[in-house]
């Protein structure tokens, strides 16, 4: 059954050239979206959402953290408010 379920495939890469693609269930995508978004953007705003995510258990849950590491959590929460228009502990109702 898992044969007949449609996928869209991403191709991401990155400044320095490297290059990835990742395949997705294509439903699922359509699923996760807000409104009208596209695909693109629908995986764009769940790879943000997932990075601010991750560096926010590093940083308040992960136990002991240095500079570097609070700095980048700092950077992906900006990205994050100004990609979405509000703060990610206003999203998703965890803040600190």
């Amino acid at each position: 059954m898992t044969d007949e379920v449609e996928t869209i495939s991403i191709s991401i890469s990155t400044d320095d050239g490297s290059n990835d693609d990742v395949t997705l269930p294509a439903e699922l995508v359509d699923l996760l979206a807000e409104g009208d978004q596209d695909a693109a953007e629908t995986i764009g705003d769940i790879t943000l959402l997932s990075f601010a995510s991750r560096a926010h258990h590093l940083v308040h849950h992960g136990g002991e953290t240095d500079e570097q590491i609070e700095a980048q959590e700092e950077r992906v929460m900006e990205l994050f408010e100004e990609r979405f228009g509000v703060t990610f502990g206003e999203a998703t109702g965890h803040q600190h």
